[in-house]
């Protein structure tokens, strides 16, 4: 299971108020990056029979099958600080990730 934070929540919310053709946030694991796998998301307007749904607070996130193993367990939060803003995402199965967060291994 993924848990999705309140800030992440709201955050999410607010970029699907925006996009009235999206149905979730689609969260993806893709090969590249520094460590092996990267971090991807987007605003999806379909959702396949096969993906994974989690709901909160009225919003969706999508995960496909290929990427549900590669993040299971994992927090999707969202921060907003004078560093940057941007979601992060803290899954337990990264053995090694890069120093910017958006890559990892397993």
């Amino acid at each position: 299971m993924i848990t999705i934070t309140e800030f992440a929540s709201k955050k999410i919310h607010c970029l699907l108020d925006d996009d009235k053709e999206a149905k979730g946030l689609r969260i993806f694991v893709k090969g590249g990056g520094c460590s092996g796998y990267s971090y991807a998301m987007a605003l999806e307007p379909n959702v396949a029979e096969d993906d994974t749904i989690i709901e909160k607070d009225g919003i969706q996130v999508i995960i496909d099958p290929q990427s549900m193993p590669l993040i299971a367990d994992s927090v999707v939060d969202y921060s907003d600080s004078l560093m940057g803003a941007g979601f992060q995402i803290k899954n337990p199965q990264a053995v090694k990730t890069c120093g910017c967060g958006s890559s990892f291994g397993v």
